[in-house]
């Protein structure tokens, strides 16, 4: 018999249906010389560092920096009970059920079926080595969790040593992050908040992306607006109306004064006096259409969907996605076999897709009213080998949800939409350039542009009418007259607060806007990893460090605050991150070593810990605005003295007290990682116009439920309700009933 371990009880029931596994026993299923069982991601975590030394549960800065000679792992901890650290009662018994199995005589061989990536290898892998394991163990590699490519992969396994380099990669992730959250998080809040309770925390990853967010509002907060001058004209030829901006020749020396870079003219001025001369002498006066240039243009589709590109696509669009949001319906439709593997960094497909791509597009197209327009064929812009790693880009499978919840339904569209994109016309639209003269103007000419849609293309399957400026007909040589000359002032904008989307693309492309033309040595660096940069979004907003107000995220004070203080500015350094993140990369290939890359980690962490401690602590105008902005008394208690604040009830991830904050009811429990917090007004509640209470917390806290009246849709309709919650990878979901 062979056992196989999926990462996920949802896995399993997929593996267990392409195996027509009917007997299912608490934790597994049987039958056909196959057991299928599963984790619940990961069943183990490293120890703390109060397991390696009683003296580490309390902080103290001669205690740091604390190394361990090496490092253990134990069953995760129960996250609903975490400030008395019990383990996991449910992955206690999984882990013992894996075990019972494995040393069963009738199993013969393990087979992993993790997800194929850094986290899904060592998922199974440090199960199989805490149990060591002296069978034969193998590894599938799936891309979707489809009937076939189950069974596809089933008949070739393969040994699972093969993949001793993901694994490294993933062993050393988790190593590194944990020596330098566990030690610069813990230096940094005994330097900085003695003063008044506040965590900072700190992270590989973390750091360079708040890095991001704290350079771009600097970037706007620096911007000097300046002024630029504009004339436009509106003509007459023979009763045809047209408007046409003065322009003049692009000077050798003009960078930025164009409106394009292959622009011969410029369009905007720095002084206004000679627009107002030209104005004034060239109403009334005789024009004559010079040139009219056509130029047709070709319109490609948008590449396939990585997550990144589908998260910022997606919370670009709809006020109701974050990108955490969208990774974990993502997650979801990949488990449900809607979808491929979503947490890729890849736009491309491997060109061994082709049939499979073939075969899903013709049960997909079926139904479109242009469906006779959706052809297959291997573009080299679709199926491109070399532009892929471990995973293709997201396309769906053959599999078609019969029905889905909204959100979903939106993600899986949106998935399946820009898949058939690729397989339609190509756009077309002609673009035509009419320049005129006028003898009052003799140092310029005067433009007027027009784009019309030749081709819908692709873009039918958007359902959006294409934007299209029509002029007049004219013809080379036909004479007009300038009705009227205006003078326009405007004034440079600052560049725009970063979104998701734009945060989403700058973490993938390490802080460079032109990655792929660039031979800077950033060129395939990354900040994270598909799977991890909507967690670190989340995070920044979780730890104060952001806010994110109408889709513009910007950095707090306390943000600010660490960015401008902490001596570490490795950790900031967008080369230097996306070094390390590259590092992982090459160890994951086998071409670096995961030793010498934790050794590097060590002296880092040694040095950065040196250098907090030694280094400036806030300043007194900053204590001053993070008391401010967190509503702290003016004269603020020592860490160490217990502020005492009204108890609303107890947390149900940790049983910690919930107090009031700010902007809403946190659990005492952040200390140890809880991230419980019921927001006075989040999404849901700003869209019925309403605030949550305290006194709704309490009665929430303690029965479970609370009614609140006068919710208010945006239609203006009143309603009352029954609320309560649930909880889903550490995201409040309320649920509304009638009273």
């Amino acid at each position: 018999m062979d056992l196989i371990i999926a990462e996920k009880p949802s896995v399993a029931r997929n593996i267990a249906e392409a195996l027509k596994l009917t007997i299912q026993h608490d934790g597994f299923y049987e039958g056909n010389d196959y057991c299928v069982t599963w984790a619940f991601g990961h069943l183990l975590e490293l120890w703390d560092s109060k397991e390696y030394d009683s003296k580490m549960s309390k902080w103290k800065m001669e205690y740091f920096p604390f190394i361990p000679d090496t490092f253990k792992y134990k069953v995760k901890t129960d996250r609903r009970n975490k400030t008395k650290q019990q383990p996991d009662s449910r992955a206690a018994n999984q882990l013992d059920l894996i075990a019972s199995i494995i040393e069963d005589n009738g199993t013969e061989n393990v087979i992993s079926a993790c997800d194929y990536d850094r986290e899904g290898q060592i998922i199974g892998d440090l199960i199989l080595e805490q149990l060591k394991v002296n069978k034969p163990v193998y590894r599938i590699l799936l891309n979707e969790w489809t009937e076939k490519e189950v069974l596809k992969a089933l008949k070739n396994p393969i040994p699972n040593e093969q993949l001793l380099s993901l694994r490294n990669a993933g062993v050393a992730r988790m190593h590194a992050d944990w020596l330098i959250g566990i030690n610069l998080t813990s230096v940094a809040t005994l330097k900085y908040s003695h003063e008044f309770s506040q965590v900072y925390n700190i992270g590989r990853v973390l750091l360079p992306t708040l890095k991001l967010v704290y350079d771009r509002d600097i970037e706007i907060e620096k911007h000097i607006s300046s002024e630029y001058h504009k004339l436009k004209c509106n003509f007459d030829f023979n009763g045809k109306d047209l408007i046409a901006t003065y322009s003049e020749t692009k000077p050798a020396d003009a960078e930025t004064t164009a409106d394009a870079k292959d622009e011969k003219y410029i369009n905007k001025f720095n002084t206004r006096e000679k627009l107002d001369a030209i104005a004034k002498v060239v109403k009334g006066q005789d024009a004559v259409l010079s040139n009219k240039e056509v130029k047709s243009k070709k319109e490609y589709p948008p590449l396939l969907f990585n997550l990144s590109a589908l998260q910022g696509y997606l919370t670009n669009q709809y006020k109701e996605f974050t990108s955490d949001k969208v990774l974990s319906i993502a997650q979801q439709l990949y488990e449900n076999k809607y979808i491929t593997y979503p947490r890729t960094a890849s736009s491309f497909l491997d060109e061994s897709l082709v049939f499979k791509a073939k075969k899903v597009l013709q049960v997909v197209k079926k139904g479109r009213p242009y469906e006779d327009e959706i052809v297959f064929k291997k573009y080299s812009r679709v199926f491109n080998s070399s532009q892929v790693n471990s995973h293709s880009a997201i396309i769906p499978t053959y599999k078609i949800p019969i029905t889905l919840p909204v959100l979903d339904y939106i993600v899986y569209t949106a998935i399946v939409d820009r898949f058939i994109m690729q397989f339609m016309p190509i756009a077309e639209h002609d673009e035509t350039t009419l320049t005129i003269t006028a003898d009052a103007a003799p140092d310029g000419v005067f433009i007027a542009k027009s784009r019309v849609q030749k081709v819908l293309g692709f873009k039918k399957v958007d359902e959006c009418p294409p934007k299209e400026t029509i002029l007049p007909m004219i013809t080379v040589d036909e004479k007009g007259v300038v009705l009227d000359a205006t003078v326009a002032t405007k004034k440079t904008k600052p560049p725009k607060h970063h979104t998701e989307k734009t945060l989403l693309r700058a973490m993938e492309t390490c802080g460079k806007k032109d990655i792929e033309n660039s031979d800077d040595i950033l060129k395939g660096y990354t900040i994270g990893t598909p799977a991890t940069r909507a967690d670190i979004i989340s995070r920044l907003c979780s730890t104060s460090y952001i806010s994110i107000q109408n889709k513009k995220l910007q950095t707090t004070v306390k943000g600010r605050a660490l960015i401008e203080t902490l001596p570490v500015k490795e950790l900031m350094d967008l080369e230097y991150t996306g070094r390390l993140e590259k590092t992982l990369t090459d160890i994951e290939k086998g071409l670096a070593s995961h030793d010498n890359f934790l050794e590097h980690i060590k002296i880092f962490v040694r040095s950065s810990v040196e250098n907090i401690k030694t280094g400036p602590s806030l300043s007194a105008d900053t204590i001053a605005k993070l008391c401010a902005e967190s509503s702290i008394a003016t004269n603020p208690k020592p860490l160490t003295t217990t502020v005492k604040r009204e108890e609303l009830g107890l947390c149900p991830l940790c049983q910690s007290s919930v107090i009031q904050g700010t902007k809403g009811y946190g659990c005492l429990g952040f200390k140890n990682g809880c991230k419980f917090v019921l927001w006075q007004q989040d999404e849901t509640f700003k869209k019925y116009n309403k605030i949550l209470t305290k006194t709704a917390v309490k009665k929430l806290l303690k029965d479970g439920s609370v009614r609140i009246n006068d919710f208010k849709t945006s239609k203006g309709t009143k309603f009352d309700a029954i609320v309560s919650f649930e909880i889903s990878n550490n995201t409040i979901c309320w649920k509304f009933s009638r009273p």
